[in-house]
């Protein structure tokens, strides 16, 4: 492979300028939120009779609360269980309330929430802006204030609000105006906000910004690496936008992760995790936590990858190479509690079954100080020998459908927090 490091230098110096942004004052996700989420391991299954450890049930999210601690999930920061759709009553209650599903939630949300709340868990719950949620439940329209209060009554956390049933010409308005009443309640609610995903991926994010602490962009994903590949190279593609869009407490959202599921490689799940993190997204994963692998395990509690997915600047990662089947993120990292200048991602596209050699150089990477750089492969957990100046070539293999993922930083004396963009 032939170095690409003037290329790479190009398209750093342009994308790497714009500012993060700083937007929804309500102190809430100043770091990509982190924890276990439904929908794509249970869906809207409903029926407790059939399946009893596998429907949507108190039963069912307050054991994957205990395994979270158990498993060492929560003492890694994945601190939020949230409920998806299919958790209500069909109908609203006699004073146009809302009502968990009396026989799989008997206990109501409020009891689980201080059932979460007391493991140091903290729960979040979904709504719909429109009539009726995307399986047919109440939707927040007509009950907006009712059902904020209703929220904040139960000691929920967060609010992922979808779009279904709705006209996306009133998410600018409609959207807001939840916000504005989770906000009257007093209560820290985190709002994620399906908008973006239905008009586009392309809403005025300067608005979706002040309004939404964490916001979907895109469609929802599957079971599939062709799905995490799809989304992948949609955010890799409107990479500028998102980027500028993004910051402490308003993060873009592709979607649950999905290690742990049924159709992932081990290849393949490192990848999604270090994308999502590279991209500094939510890691919200969704899995049965009395099924999950070691590999998986192992992989989702990875503290280094990680520590560059939650730094404190918040920046996304930028997409600096895209050819031959590979591309190349870089993320500068800014926090003052940071171990490195940047993390940097290698991902091989070829399903070959053969590693594809990469060749790369500090400079190629946007790394321009004269320190040297020290580097560390973070799934590996190993330190690479030496120290790496200006055009150094860094040689190393990624394997079909996988990742390096690498920690950079100073050679010599203190990492100090310098531009090396």
């Amino acid at each position: 492979m032939k170095y690409f490091c003037s290329e790479i230098i190009c398209v750093v110096l342009v994308l790497v300028v714009t500012p993060v942004t700083y937007s929804l004052d309500n102190g809430l996700a100043r770091t990509p939120p982190m924890g276990w989420l439904a929908w794509e391991r249970f869906r809207c299954k409903i029926d407790c009779d059939k399946e009893p450890d596998h429907c949507i049930s108190e039963n069912l999210f307050l054991k994957m609360g205990e395994l979270l601690v158990k498993h060492g999930f929560l003492a890694a920061g994945y601190d939020h269980v949230n409920i998806d759709d299919c958790w209500s009553e069909k109908n609203r209650g006699p004073n146009g309330e809302l009502v968990a599903d009396r026989k799989r939630f008997p206990h109501g949300i409020k009891w689980l929430a201080d059932k979460l709340h007391g493991m140091g868990i903290k729960l979040g719950i979904y709504g719909d802006y429109g009539t009726k949620t995307c399986a047919g439940y109440p939707g927040i329209k007509g009950h907006i204030e009712q059902d904020a209060n209703t929220y904040a009554g139960w000691g929920v956390d967060m609010l992922k609000l979808d779009g279904c049933y709705a006209n996306a010409t009133e998410y600018p308005k409609g959207y807001p105006e939840v916000e504005h009443y989770l906000n009257a309640t007093g209560r820290p609610i985190a709002f994620s906000c399906s908008w973006p995903a239905y008009v586009g991926g392309k809403p005025n994010y300067t608005l979706v910004g002040e309004t939404c602490n964490l916001w979907r962009n895109y469609g929802d994903i599957q079971d599939s690496w062709d799905s995490v590949k799809s989304i992948i190279g949609w955010y890799g593609t409107n990479n500028e936008l998102l980027a500028a869009a993004q910051g402490p407490g308003k993060w873009n959202d592709p979607d649950m992760l999905i290690i742990g599921d049924f159709s992932l490689s081990y290849e393949e799940s490192k990848s999604q995790m270090a994308m999502w993190s590279i991209m500094a997204a939510p890691l919200l994963f969704s899995n049965d936590l009395r099924k999950i692998s070691r590999q998986a395990k192992e992989i989702l509690l990875n503290e280094e990858v990680i520590q560059i997915n939650q730094d404190e600047g918040g920046h996304m990662g930028k997409r600096i190479y895209n050819q031959n089947n590979l591309q190349i993120w870089v993320k500068q990292l800014t926090s003052m509690k940071r171990k490195y200048l940047i993390g940097a991602v290698f991902l091989n596209y070829n399903d070959y079954g053969t590693p594809q050699r990469v060749v790369t150089t500090p400079k190629a990477l946007g790394l321009v100080a004269g320190y040297g750089y020290k580097l560390r492969d973070l799934f590996e957990h190993l330190d690479i020998t030496g120290t790496y100046y200006h055009d150094d070539p860094i040689t190393f293999d990624v394997n079909p459908n996988g990742v390096v993922m690498l920690g950079v930083r100073v050679g010599i004396g203190e990492n100090k927090l310098i531009s090396i963009f």
